[in-house]
């Protein structure tokens, strides 16, 4: 069986925690001071706080941003509900854009329609290892939140995702392009943005009294995180590799392959294609073998029970994301590409 998702830790990860380990420290300390900044540095903005989850990171990047049950935040209908449970957390209103169905990012306009007085900010997700079109969301004037948990070292224009908006965050979960475990990180070039996170993600020991959370990284995870880090040129280039073979291999078999607009560099985080029949699709390539899942599980606005979004609606029901990761062989990407010859 080769399975969609699959995490290969080598020497060097292990003997990072086992570092730790024997320190003594394993709660938030130096080696999650390490890691903000070589996550800060990476993206090429000034400050990041190190959170527990990419979750945490949303729901603190909300509450810095001031967001309450009065406030509007927009974000595209095809997302995990990790985000709208951000938004529903400070009971504010989550308005919901359709998408782009050829790179399964919100857009410039589709965001621009959905603006009003109550509007506060909106969330920009680079889907699947592909950045939205950030350059022309942010000057639209509302605060941009990008949510690079797919996108992490992915570039637009030459700069990095997550340097654009007011403030970006990142995942470190298992399946994420780091694969560590759990954590999440928020970044900023606003000083006081991130000062009032740290200040948010830990409750003891503080001279008033306002709701805080237990949202900390343990320097065990930021030792974990921050060996993969490291490597993530080298997952980078490995997903691009075989995404070639992919995208060679299965050219003019009559799926729709995925899109890289010119000036936004595709990273891969998931290499999603396009089928008459997703369902069938994935079945039939069980039987080979192979594990394939849908990106999105079920778009928001369905769980919402609202309507009218019809790129969403046709790209959920097309699209099937077939298994990339840094340890998936080339003969293993050779058989995936022969099973969609023969299932097509």
């Amino acid at each position: 069986m080769i399975p969609h998702s699959k995490i290969a830790l080598d020497e060097e990860d292990i003997a990072a925690v086992i570092k730790v380990l024997r320190s003594g420290q394993l709660a938030q300390g130096r080696v999650v001071s390490s890691l903000e900044e070589k996550s800060a540095s990476l993206i090429g903005v000034k400050h990041a706080a190190a959170v527990s989850s990419g979750s945490a990171a949303l729901h603190l990047s909300l509450i810095a941003l001031g967001i309450d049950e009065k406030s509007e935040v927009i974000l595209p209908s095809y997302v995990c509900t990790a985000l709208v449970n951000a938004i529903n957390y400070l009971r504010a209103t989550p308005v919901l854009v359709d998408i782009d169905p050829h790179t399964f990012n919100s857009t410039g306009e589709s965001i621009k329609g959905a603006i009003t007085d109550n509007t506060k900010a909106v969330i920009v997700p680079h889907m699947f290892g592909l950045p939205a079109d950030i350059e022309s969301i942010v000057p639209l004037g509302i605060p941009v939140i990008e949510d690079c948990a797919h996108s992490i070292g992915a570039t637009v224009n030459g700069r990095k995702a997550g340097s654009f908006g007011l403030v970006s965050i990142l995942s470190f979960y298992a399946t994420k392009m780091l694969g560590a475990g759990e954590g999440g990180m928020v970044l900023s070039n606003d000083r006081g943005l991130i000062e009032t996170i740290k200040d948010l993600r830990d409750y003891d020991e503080k001279e008033d009294y306002r709701v805080r959370f237990n949202y900390k990284l343990t320097d065990i995870q930021a030792a974990l995180a921050a060996t993969r880090l490291s490597k993530l040129p080298e997952f980078i280039d490995k997903r691009k590799k075989i995404a070639a073979i992919y995208n060679r291999g299965l050219e003019r078999v009559g799926v729709g392959l995925p899109e890289e607009p010119e000036g936004r560099e595709h990273i891969y985080y998931r290499y999603v294609i396009l089928v008459e029949n997703s369902a069938q699709f994935m079945h039939e390539m069980l039987k080979k073998g192979i594990e394939c899942r849908r990106p999105v599980f079920k778009p928001l606005h369905r769980y919402l029970s609202q309507s009218g979004y019809p790129l969403t609606d046709e790209v959920w029901e097309r699209a099937v994301s077939i298994p990339i990761y840094p340890s998936l062989t080339v003969e293993e990407a050779h058989r995936i590409v022969d099973a969609i010859k023969m299932i097509i």
